[in-house]
This record gives structure tokens, C-alpha cells and sequence, in this order.
């Protein structure tokens, strides 16, 4: 996973965005993606390279005119794309070359991950590496037979021009490679089914632990290595082991890599939310963007840790972030936009990485007047925090306890000046030119943020979180949900279009059943099920006994693949098998509960290999290695006492509620007039039930 994110600093430095200015000269020319609604192939709508989005009629187009394809891969937020974009696909002489011997075709890869995936693949067999802007030459059929990532214009005519000649010369050269390396793309995710019996030990599983903690920042948190990701999911798992087995070395880790994340520069303390990653050892100076998918788990992960811990600092990181989220991605009918470019412009008019966020000293001198001093110290406006060309980045090194203790002041004397500070430098910071808005909303970006709402709920009882929840989960049925029970993947502008991918449904039922635990209402858990079902039917593969990443509806892709492993965002494949063993549960549906094992046990020899890259596969594999309870609360005080149980942080429990007599396996006959019972259950026995939410928390944590 590592060498994943090292290869895509490699491809994309520095990774900034906005959207293209165009001068009056690239506007006489206008291809097909006008028409189109993604960003990035908008900003390709007047390149002179005549592009066509990734649809039937340009494939059907290739075949007709027996063109070689390029399938060009990038996104609204990458560099390099469009320097690409300014240096070849801006030229007139190259863009000719491509209009006159090839099919080229723009893909998004946030709106088409599915065509990302073949083609990157491809070029990763090819090259040895990976990255965008991607850049693929395939046959008509499809079928690629040279990639690479960004090319220089003299490197990217050569290239055209060799394999055009290649093709025209030697078709049968050309295909006979071209079916090599589709079966190497075939076999790259090969998984077999484990006939062995699924055992699954807690010995086994804090092996992999030792392994993972030798990569372990333990000073500064995360990974070790100069450049830093959040990694929220991986980072809830080991929140749930280190507490679930008492574990005090990775809890401090934990709280060690939260603490670091949230008072570096990668947290905008101004605004709130947090950025990509940070291209530094200290999470001090970042890549500036901010994206939905990172806040929306980020937000979930600093909810469970309050939790667990009562650090108001955890509040107040998720309290900020939500406040960010609704102000700048979030559309009046409930929808979230996908992303906040990195680049803004400048004073000189010009657009440069980070110029929204960082500051100036005698801008600050001028800002904050006699509070400067003390601003400069807690937000180091020093060596510390120094960038580049004279730009601070903000970033805390003491707490703020700490702080005001240092300077004789106190906790509340403190936060009433970072309050003043903030209100001041939001202001000034309001009247730059702001950073590009990537307005696609993507399902399974919306469903994770759904699910951080959820979290924030459960975690702080604000009663609007549980109203936003409600609405995206409610924008998603009106608006992605379709007649016949598929999700599309993306919508904007009023148009839902792309069919959904198994991430989208994974996300969507993983957030159905989170909102259905905190309103009892039990039309969220039937749409998970539905859902599960519809997945079930269309990406399925009986031979390897894990999903496909497309449906079997879709037909204009060269293969289908899977996705195992567990990235930034966790693999769709995993969050499916705990939607299943989840759903198992409520449903007493042995079908669902003996899938879920078996795709665990399909993957456990490199989940234990390799735990970095399968973290949320050992998340699911501790519910098997330790207990796993069921409650259950019947009567007219379920909801209250639900809520009251979820203010506890029990990672390892499933709950489930009714109001009055529900027909729901797991509470079927549980209903009493006038009584709320808590049943407790695990491994299908239960104690007597209890009246008290506090006592039934007892019993969870001495394992009954």
C-alpha cells in the first residue's frame, strides 16, 4: 500500500488543481465532453484533440474505422494532468497525430475507477509503476498494448507515432501482446477458495499486529517514512484491538498519530478539515486539497476515539470538520461535492499551490496587532512553521493546556483568544480567491460521509447530525437508488448517471445499517438487505467467492476486477463481508453469515501477511476471534436507551431496536407493554435480559 502512495507522489508531485482557463484561441475548438458533467473532462472540452467521453458509440467508433484507442485517465485535482494537457493535448501538430490515427478517449477516475483499474493495471504489468495523469494505447477491441504516465510532448509524439506504425505494419504483433498482458491483468488479483475449514485464532491475528507495528511512526504517528497519509480505517482497527486486548503500546500510537494529524498543517485550523496527506515526516506542510472521502472517515474515526477516551480535543476536531464539510461541500438537497482543489490564485493573479491557506508573517503582524506574539508561539510563525517563499503553514506543537499554562493563562482565557484569532483570520482569509469546487457527487464518497455523521451522533447527541444523516441517506434513495434496485454511482447537476460499482453499494448498505442503529427504523435495514440482495445477484463470482468491482450488466470493459485489498477508503470486497456477517446477524440468514466467513477465510493467508494492506479484513477477522454480542432493546424507551448505550465505545456489538412487536429475527418476541428489556446475547446464548443500560454494559465488558 505504501509503494502504492509512493508511486502516485512520483506521478503527480505536488498534486494541484483548478479549473483550466482557457484563452479565446483553445475556445474556437470544442469536442464531444461539453456535453459531459464531470469536471476535469469539462476542463478538456477545448483541446483540439477531438476527445469522446468512455461511452458505446466511441468504442463501436474504434471498431469501425479500426483506430487504436488512447484512454487518457486523469482527475480534476492532478498536476501533471494538465501540464500534459498544456504541452500536448493543446498543441495543434499533436493533436492531429491523435485525430488522425486514433480514437481518444477522457476518463475521470473518480466518476470511472472501473476503466481506472483495468488500464492502470495494465500499465503497472508494462512499466513497473503507476500514477496519473494514466495514459494507455489499446486496440479497437480494447485491449491495451502500451501505457506510461506523464509524457513529455516530444516522448508522447514519438510514442504515437511508433505504435500507430507498429499497428499498421504488424496487427498481429500488436494482438498477440495485447492478449498476453490481458491475462496477466486477469491473473493479477487471482484469488482461489479456501476449502479449509474457516479458523480463525487471536494468536494469528496479534502476529500480524507485530508485523505492522515495525512500520510504525511511533513519535510523530502513522507510517514511518517523509510522507504522511491518514489512514483513518486502518487507524479505527487498531483503536478497537488496542482496547478490545488491552493493548496500551498501540493505544498511545493511536492517540499519538490523532494528536499529530490534528494539530499539524494538514488540519486547517482556520477553517476546519483536513488535507490530503502532508509531504513531510511531521504532518506540517500538506498537499492542500481537501476531499470529501478522507474528512467523511476521518470524522467517524475522531468521534469513536472521543468515545473511547472523552478527549475534548477529538470533539472539537470533529466539530470543526463538520462545520468545513456543510459550509463548502454540501449542496441544499443533502448532497456532498467531491473535493476542494489544492490551487487558488495568488496577489499576482497566478495559480499556486496552498496560496488559500497560508499566511505571511506581516500579514498576521497587521491582522492580530498586539496579539501577535502569542499567536506566533501557538501556532509557531518561527522556523518551525516556515514553508516556502516567506508562507507559514499553521501548526501546533503543545496543547493548548500546556500552552496556557506556559503563558499564565487559562484554558478558557485561551480559547476565548483562539476564538478572536480565528473569527479575524477567517475574514481576511474569505476575501482571497478560494479554491476550486470539484461539484460531482459520487454515492459512495456521500454513504462514508453518512456514516461520519452517524458517528458524530452517536458520539455528541447533536440532533443535526442525525438530520444530515438522514438527508444524504435520503437524497441517495430518491436520487441514486433506480427501479430496479441498482445505485448509480454519480450525480450532478440534477443527472444521476454511471451504474454503480460495488464500492457504491458496499458504502451505501455499510450506512443504511449505521442509520437504521440510531433510528430503529427498520425501512433502513429492509434497503440494506435489498441492496445486498441486488449485489448479490450482479457481482458475485462463484469461483472465487468474492465480488466483482463492476455488475455483470456492465459490457463494454475488457475484464472484470476485484478489489481485495484495503486502500485510503477499505476494499469494497471487505466492507461487503461485514455488511454480510452484519446482516447475518439481524436476518439470521446463515447464508449471509457463512459468506461472509468464507471470504475471510479466502483471503486470511495475505491478510496475515500483509496486514497493512488488509486492515478492515483483521477488523472483521476480531469478531471472529473475539466475543461478539448481539443487543437487542424492546419496549417504548428503545430509542433512548439505545442512544444511551451507544454513548460507550463497544466496537464489538451489534445493536438492534424496536419501539413495539417487530417481525425482525433477532427481535421477534421480545416485546413487552410498559417494559424496555436489553437482551444480551453472544454466540447465539443470552443472559436474562436487563432494565438498566449501564448493567448490560457490564455485562459486554466482562464478557458476559
Amino acid at each position: 500500500m505504501r509503494i502504492f502512495y509512493l508511486l502516485l507522489i512520483v506521478s503527480c508531485f505536488f498534486i494541484s488543481c483548478n479549473k483550466k482557463q482557457h484563452t479565446e484561441e483553445h475556445h474556437k475548438y470544442t469536442n464531444d465532453l461539453i456535453n459531459e458533467t464531470s469536471p476535469y473532462l469539462l476542463q478538456h472540452a477545448h483541446n483540439p484533440v477531438d476527445w469522446k467521453a468512455w461511452n458505446q458509440e466511441a468504442l463501436d467508433k474504434a471498431k469501425a474505422e479500426n483506430k487504436l484507442i488512447i484512454i487518457s485517465v486523469g482527475y480534476s485535482a492532478c498536476h501533471w494532468c494538465h501540464v500534459m494537457e498544456e504541452e500536448s493535448f493543446e498543441n495543434g501538430a499533436v493533436a492531429k497525430l491523435m485525430n488522425d490515427n486514433f480514437i481518444s478517449i477522457k476518463v475521470d477516475r473518480e466518476e470511472r475507477p472501473d476503466i481506472d483499474q483495468i488500464y492502470m493495471n495494465a500499465v503497472q504489468l508494462m512499466t513497473g509503476k503507476g500514477g496519473w495523469p494514466l495514459n494507455c494505447i489499446a486496440l479497437p477491441d480494447g485491449r491495451p498494448i502500451f501505457g506510461g504516465t506523464y509524457f513529455t510532448k516530444e516522448e508522447w509524439t514519438k510514442a504515437l507515432t511508433d505504435i500507430s506504425d507498429l499497428y499498421k505494419k504488424n496487427p498481429k504483433k500488436a494482438s498477440e501482446y495485447a492478449d498476453k498482458l490481458v491475462a496477466g491483468i486477469q491473473k493479477s488479483e487471482l484469488i482461489s477458495v479456501n476449502n479449509s475449514p474457516a479458523d480463525f485464532k487471536s494468536s494469528a491475528l496479534s502476529e500480524a499486529l507485530k508485523l505492522w507495528q515495525k512500520e510504525l511512526d511511533y513519535k510523530e504517528g502513522g507510517l514511518a517514512g517523509d510522507i504522511k497519509f491518514p489512514m483513518p480505517g486502518a487507524l479505527s482497527f487498531m483503536l478497537r484491538y488496542s482496547i478490545q486486548n488491552n493493548d496500551k503500546a498501540i493505544q498511545t500510537y493511536v492517540h499519538t498519530t490523532l494528536t499529530k494529524m490534528a494539530n499539524g498543517g494538514i488540519y486547517d485550523p482556520i477553517g476546519g478539515g483536513f488535507s490530503r496527506y502532508s509531504v513531510d515526516s511531521k504532518w506540517h506542510i500538506p498537499h492542500f486539497e481537501k476531499m470529501l472521502y478522507d474528512n467523511a472517515q476521518l470524522v467517524s474515526l475522531y468521534s469513536d476515539a472521543y468515545l473511547a477516551t472523552k478527549n475534548e480535543f477529538y470533539k472539537k476536531t470533529v466539530v470543526e470538520t463538520l462545520n468545513f464539510v456543510e459550509k463548502e461541500l454540501m449542496a441544499s438537497n443533502g448532497a456532498f461535492y467531491s473535493s476542494l482543489d489544492a490551487d487558488s490564485k495568488n496577489k499576482s493573479n497566478k495559480l499556486e499551490e496552498g496560496a488559500y491557506y497560508v499566511w505571511k508573517k506581516e500579514e498576521l503582524e497587521t491582522l492580530l496587532k498586539s496579539d501577535f506574539s502569542l499567536f506566533q508561539e501557538y501556532l509557531n510563525i518561527n522556523e518551525n512553521g516556515l514553508w516556502e517563499k516567506g508562507n507559514y503553514v499553521l501548526y501546533k506543537t503543545q496543547s493548548d493546556r500546556d500552552f496556557a499554562i506556559k503563558n499564565k493563562l487559562t484554558v478558557t482565557e485561551l480559547d476565548s483568544k483562539i476564538k478572536n484569532w480565528k473569527q479575524i483570520l477567517l475574514s481576511a482569509r474569505n476575501k482571497r480567491p478560494r479554491p476550486h469546487l470539484d461539484n460531482k457527487t459520487l454515492t459512495s464518497w456521500n454513504a462514508l460521509m453518512i456514516k461520519g455523521y452517524v458517528s458524530a451522533y452517536r458520539a455528541f447527541k447533536n440532533p443535526h447530525y442525525k438530520e444530515v444523516a438522514l438527508k444524504n441517506a435520503n437524497f441517495i434513495i430518491i436520487n441514486q437508488l433506480q427501479k430496479d434496485g441498482s445505485l448509480n454511482h454519480s450525480y450532478k447537476e440534477g443527472k444521476s448517471s454511471i451504474a454503480g460499482f460495488s464500492e457504491d453499494y458496499a458504502a451505501v448498505i455499510d450506512a443504511f445499517i449505521s442509520v437504521y442503529q440510531i433510528t430503529l427504523e427498520e425501512k433502513w435495514l429492509n434497503k440494506a438487505k435489498q441492496l445486498m440482495d441486488y449485489t448479490t445477484t450482479h457481482f458475485w463470482d462463484k469461483k472465487s467467492n468474492l465480488f466483482y468491482f463492476t455488475s455483470n450488466t456492465s459490457t463494454d470493459l475488457i475484464t472484470r476486477k476485484m478489489e481485495i485489498g484495503d486502500n485510503v477508503i477499505p476494499g469494497s470486497n471487505s466492507v461487503l463481508a461485514q455488511n454480510l456477517f452484519l446482516l447475518g446477524h439481524y436476518y439470521s440468514n446463515d447464508a449471509y453469515s457463512k459468506t461472509a466467513q468464507q471470504m475471510l477465510n479466502n483471503v486470511k493467508a495475505d491478510v496475515l501477511q500483509a496486514p497493512t494492506e488488509y486492515y478492515n479484513w483483521l477488523n472483521l477477522m476480531l469478531n471472529y476471534t473475539d466475543s461478539y454480542f448481539e443487543v437487542a432493546i424492546s419496549g417504548k424507551d428503545a430509542v433512548a436507551k439505545t442512544s444511551q448505550l451507544q454513548s460507550y465505545y463497544l466496537p464489538n456489538i451489534l445493536i438492534a431496536g424496536a419501539t413495539k412487536e417487530s417481525k425482525l429475527p433477532i427481535l421477534e418476541n421480545r416485546f413487552a407493554d410498559n417494559q424496555t428489556y436489553i437482551y444480551v446475547c453472544v454466540n447465539k446464548a443470552c443472559k436474562m435480559p436487563e432494565k438498566e443500560v449501564n448493567v448490560a454494559v457490564g455485562k459486554i465488558k466482562n464478557g458476559l
